[in-house]
């Protein structure tokens, strides 16, 4: 399994960025898609996640508000809307995909599937 993300970029501090990451062989099989994010010397965190059928949403504390995972079936596509950003979330950002229940949909190590990475670089 593939997953192809893209959308990272530079923006200033209250700036806004989409991200975008696509399953090109599908993503029913998945329970959810999620992002992570990983800054320079720091462990990969988790950031949202997304249930693949029901739509049920998942956030981190530090991005509740700000930003918005959503996806489209049809396209096999999750997104991540970003508003607000803040130089604390430059990081590279990576999709992943897996089936854990509800209460794990937090832990890396429950996804089995994972992009490339995409960089986003926010500045003061």
């Amino acid at each position: 399994v593939q997953l192809q993300a893209s959308g990272g970029g530079l923006v200033q501090a209250g700036g806004s960025l989409t991200l975008s990451c696509a399953a090109p062989g599908g993503a029913s099989s998945f329970i959810y898609m999620a992002w992570f994010r990983q800054a320079p010397g720091k462990e990969r965190e988790f950031v949202a996640a997304i249930r693949w059928a029901g739509a049920t949403t998942v956030y981190e504390d530090s991005v509740k508000g700000r930003f918005t995972i959503s996806r489209d079936r049809a396209k096999s596509t999750v997104f991540l809307r970003m508003d607000s950003l803040k130089p604390d979330d430059t990081a590279v950002y990576y999709c992943a995909a897996g089936s854990p229940i509800l209460s794990a949909a937090r832990d890396r190590h429950m996804y089995k599937y994972w992009g490339q990475g995409t960089l986003v670089t926010v500045s003061s």
